[in-house]
């Protein structure tokens, strides 16, 4: 069972089989799962990102003047971090989109050493990643004011955005080789085709466009067209834990892969398919999910739609 707090106090829920899609792998860590967490050292986790919303943007200008992405020189980003006035906003990171007539969502800035599994450290980084939103709202108005003169910081992110915290130790460990190699496993449960998106993890960061394009070539590894690798099922499955599964972010693999792993589309792959196999567990007189039949979990993958070549 798992005791839990909540408005209505103390509570216990009982299963046959837990799924751990906390993202931080809490569950399996509490139980006593083996992990890694960065390289097991203070400060090497990826940076967090507090995401926010700015509203009454002229969409027109947003449009067609010079984008806001770190890949185009031309970017507001460059000049806003050149001027030195906006000591809050220490990288180019600067990634959005439309979100809603007028409203354009971003994912931009870091919060450096921020550890995802310390609710201390998560709530400096909320006071301090509405700081950076309002900084970054104040730059865009004053750099390019034909889109931003006039916005509005609507909204910041209810939760922090974290990249990487814990890794369990699994049955199988995916390595960056696995990724580079494109290979693919007998147990995988699906496939993942996104870049290495490791972020730098401290505010020595450069600061010019050749230096984005160079982290772009350099680190980021992009697939071609087509190409993809194998995510194992045995990933998925804690070694020392028979009744407990883990999926997202906090799956069994090296920190480099994870970089790429960590996104939403895989983490909805890994979470259906943990999903499906502890109902397969938890059918057995003395469930264990290091023993499902992957073959029969991969049929029933396959005939939800799930993408298995």
């Amino acid at each position: 069972a798992i005791l839990v707090t909540n408005k209505a106090g103390l509570s216990a829920y009982r299963a046959k089989v837990f799924v751990d899609c906390t993202g931080d792998a809490d569950l399996a860590a509490w139980a006593g799962a083996k992990f890694h967490k960065g390289k097991d050292k203070p400060g090497t986790m990826m940076p967090a990102t507090h995401c926010f919303v700015l509203t009454n943007v002229d969409e027109k200008a947003y449009r067609t003047g010079e984008h806001l992405f770190c890949a185009n020189p031309k970017s507001p980003i460059y000049p806003i971090l050149k001027s030195g006035k906006y000591p809050l906003i220490t990288d180019f990171h600067i990634y959005n989109i439309p979100v809603g007539p007028g409203a354009i969502g971003f994912n931009a800035g870091h919060l450096f050493k921020v550890d995802g599994t310390d609710p201390i450290s998560l709530s400096d980084a909320m006071i301090h990643g509405r700081k950076i939103a309002s900084s970054i709202r104040s730059a865009l108005a004053e750099f390019s004011p034909a889109a931003f003169k006039n916005t509005f910081l609507s909204a910041t992110g209810a939760l922090m955005g974290i990249r990487e915290t814990r890794r369990i130790v699994g049955d199988y460990v995916l390595t960056h080789q696995d990724y580079l190699a494109r290979r693919s496993f007998a147990d995988e449960i699906g496939r993942n085709c996104y870049c290495i998106d490791v972020h730098n993890k401290s505010a020595k960061v450069a600061q010019r466009p050749e230096d984005y394009q160079k982290m772009e070539d350099k680190i980021m590894q992009r697939y071609g067209p087509g190409e993809s690798h194998g995510i194992p099922y045995r990933c998925l499955t804690p070694k020392g834990l028979s009744n407990v599964l883990v999926a997202g972010r906090s799956i069994s693999c090296d920190q480099v892969v994870q970089g790429s792993v960590r996104v939403m589309p895989t983490c909805l792959v890994t979470g259906e398919a943990a999903g499906m196999a502890a109902a397969h567990a938890a059918k057995r007189g003395k469930p264990d999910v290091h023993k499902v039949d992957t073959d029969m979990l991969r049929r029933r993958l396959k005939k939800f739609g799930v993408y298995l070549p």
